[in-house]
């Protein structure tokens, strides 16, 4: 299989995060179960502002721009947020929010999320799935929660972590190998007639 481009978005809000850490756990096992993948990590704190100013403009700037061109460019993609009063960020949805409609269609999506307790576990299921089954991603069977107690020392607890993380990454990485290459968007392949542009003159 060709190289394949990863798209990592992450909605960790301080620095270091758990949100920041279980993305690079995802995408480290992914690599480690043999697919040949290129990388590419949007850390949404970098764009707050960015994202503010797209939403009351309408456009987005030349950073923003260039993230937003990641997502959508890449072969698969692994979103990870942590969930704040029982659903996704705010922080994390606008960026969603301001990505072209029809970017993740068809895309394999592995999604994650992290907490100070379990009992938010189940947001996975109620607003991250279905944000992307809107959105008409493939979203990975396995979606992978960690709580604070999983990123603790006790050996049952990080197995647990590792086995769910191992796990969905092998259902992106199958759903990556059945997808054909995103195919670079060319800039030149709908030319205007110069009939046309002579019309216009």
């Amino acid at each position: 299989m060709s190289t394949r481009t990863l798209a990592v978005v992450s909605a960790g809000l301080s620095v270091p995060s758990s949100t920041r850490l279980l993305a690079d756990r995802l995408s480290a096992a992914l690599a480690q179960g043999g697919v040949d993948v290129t990388v590419e990590v949007v850390e949404l704190r970098e764009y707050a502002r960015d994202l503010a100013d797209n939403l009351v403009t309408g456009f987005p700037n030349g950073n923003l721009r260039t993230a937003l061109d990641t997502v959508a460019g890449a072969d698969g993609l692994i979103a990870v947020t942590p969930i704040f009063s029982a659903s996704y960020s705010g922080l994390f949805k606008t960026f969603f929010d301001v990505l072209d409609r029809d970017a993740l269609t068809g895309k394999p999506v592995l999604v994650g999320a992290t907490a100070g307790t379990a009992r938010h576990s189940l947001a996975l299921e109620h607003a991250l799935r279905p944000l992307f089954a809107y959105l008409r991603a493939v979203v990975a069977p396995t979606a992978v929660f960690a709580a604070s107690e999983d990123w603790g020392s006790g050996e049952s607890a990080d197995h647990n972590l590792v086995e769910r993380v191992d796990r969905a990454a092998g259902e992106l990485a199958d759903l990556v190998a059945q997808r054909a290459p995103a195919a670079p968007a060319d800039p030149f392949a709908d030319p205007t007639p110069f009939e046309t542009l002579l019309r216009r003159a």
